[in-house]
């Protein structure tokens, strides 16, 4: 049944991330990262699936030159649709139904930033609700910690949100408001901002980080606990891949965090109990200074963490 729609009054929005899709150089190498990362992977034509957890598609691969954002598709309550589409008319926004990669399914047009969007009404897969991490602490008198060698491999259970940089910051959170509905979670001046659905959702859905051009940093993929998002790290530093930043903590959204750096320069987050954002919840966003914005403990960031290679 739908809930939250637009007969509650509320101004039309999206309810969640459905897919995003990339473009990569290599289908092959993609879907060995992937797989090392937890994820299933099912190869469908000339393009990938990535499947969490959940058993839904979450992420799709296409072959290109180099790595890209290919799309983001966003679902919305049915009664919600013909409203952001007027908005998406009021916006005088570039439809794209002819562009690589489109569908008949739904509305495709062009963000602020030159990426292709699509918005149809479909399933809420953001959760409704905050789900409790896995309780990683055993009573006294019992050894709480699982023997390295039972621990299986750390599968995400789904899409939690993604990042993309921007030229501009602010500009890109007023386009996806406007548009999208989206509302402002918390951000750091114009360096980096937070934006959630109203209809209930992580801290953040889609999140913007300032730099000279657009591009693709990140997909956060949600775990049971700080214990897997370790775990994580550690499987995938066994298949090869080292690089990235974490374990740690962040300060907005709170969550617990180890991003992996993909073969592209882009990274895979592992997240374990971000901040959520109930429906119809004012939440009281905020404008931090860079060193409260970011991480709350971990690591140093490391130099090519910020760095945008699709700006080169």
């Amino acid at each position: 049944m739908e809930k939250n729609n637009a007969a509650s009054g509320r101004d039309p929005a999206v309810h969640s991330l459905d897919h995003y899709a990339l473009t990569v150089p290599d289908l092959s190498v993609a879907e060995h990262f992937l797989s090392a990362f937890g994820l299933s992977v099912v190869r469908q034509g000339d393009a990938l699936e990535v499947l969490a957890e959940d058993k839904r598609v979450w992420a799709r691969f296409f072959p290109g030159e180099r790595k890209a954002l290919a799309y983001l598709s966003f679902n919305c309550f049915a009664g919600d649709f013909e409203g952001i589409r007027r908005k998406l008319l009021a916006a005088n926004v570039t439809f794209a139904s002819d562009a690589a990669h489109a569908t008949a399914e739904g509305l495709w047009f062009v963000d602020a930033d030159g990426n292709l969007i699509q918005v149809k009404a479909g399933p809420k897969t953001s959760p409704d609700s905050k789900s409790p991490p896995k309780n990683i602490h055993g009573p006294a008198d019992v050894r709480g910690a699982t023997l390295r060698n039972l621990i299986g491999q750390v599968r995400p259970r789904r899409l939690s949100h993604v990042l993309l940089f921007t030229p501009d910051v602010s500009r890109a959170v007023a386009f996806y408001n406007d548009t999208l509905g989206l509302r402002l979670s918390d951000r750091s001046g114009d360096a980096i901002a937070f934006t959630h659905t109203p209809h209930g959702s992580d801290h953040h859905l889609l999140a913007f980080a300032k730099s000279s051009a657009r591009g693709w940093h990140h997909a956060a993929w949600d775990v049971a606990s700080v214990d897997e998002v370790g775990q994580g790290a550690g499987q995938m530093a066994v298949a090869g891949y080292k690089e990235g930043w974490g374990t740690g903590r962040h300060v907005l959204g709170s969550n617990f965090f180890h991003y992996v750096r993909d073969p592209w320069g882009s990274f895979c987050e592992y997240s374990a109990d971000i901040d959520y954002i109930s429906a119809g919840q004012p939440w009281p966003a905020g404008d931090y200074a860079p060193a409260d914005s970011l991480y709350q403990w971990g690591p140093d960031v490391p130099p090519y963490f910020i760095h945008n290679t699709e700006a080169e």
